[in-house]
């Protein structure tokens, strides 16, 4: 579902880009192109429409369980907020529950409510992280994320086989390196 207003205002702007570089807007391959292409940044940026807090809230049940829970290998796409080029990768989360538990589903929804909006990195794995502890409440949450970004691989430095890595933690995984360390493990084991 697109919103029709938006769409055709988009794709006005996107009609006059493709004139400011040299293109011609109403050739076969490009008619189509200014809708398609609003369509798309609708898409890619419809986490500013999505409250993580409320996804997490929906599917939170009461369990004595207090081991490490980790999802891990979570696809990431987003967008650099810098150039508007995409970043993509994969996030693992973990948490250490005090009482509460949530749908495992819900920690990759929240991952993509984040990362579908324009984007940093460093601020998208804080924003996870804080999100998990705020809702949940547990002893502890660990956020590691690995990424690609086309703004440095396509364009600027040109580094193809470059991964940033960031890294977020509270509670337990702070305060004990044993209980970072087995995450960190667990996150590289190939268990499956």
């Amino acid at each position: 579902m697109y919103d029709e207003k938006l769409t055709n205002d988009l794709a006005n702007h996107y009609q006059e880009v493709l004139k400011k570089i040299g293109e011609n807007p109403e050739r076969e391959g490009l008619l189509k192109t200014p809708e398609r292409v609003a369509k798309a940044m609708q898409f890619l940026t419809h986490g500013y429409d999505i409250n993580p807090d409320d996804l997490i809230r929906q599917a939170i049940f009461h369990e004595e369980y207090s081991e490490m829970v980790i999802v891990k290998d979570i696809e990431i796409y987003s967008m650099c907020e810098h150039h508007m080029l995409p970043f993509f990768g994969k996030a693992h989360i973990a948490y250490i529950p005090d009482g509460k538990i949530v749908g495992l589903s819900k920690i990759p929804r929240v991952v993509d409510a984040y990362a579908r909006r324009l984007q940093v990195q460093e601020r998208l794995t804080i924003e996870i992280r804080d999100c998990v502890q705020r809702t949940l409440e547990p002893k502890g949450v660990a956020v590691v994320i690995e990424c690609s970004h086309m703004c440095m691989q396509m364009r600027g430095v040109q580094k193809q086989n470059s991964v940033t890595t960031s890294s977020a933690f509270t509670g337990l995984f702070l305060k004990n390196d044993a209980t970072r360390k087995e995450f960190i493990n667990l996150i590289q084991a190939k268990l499956h």
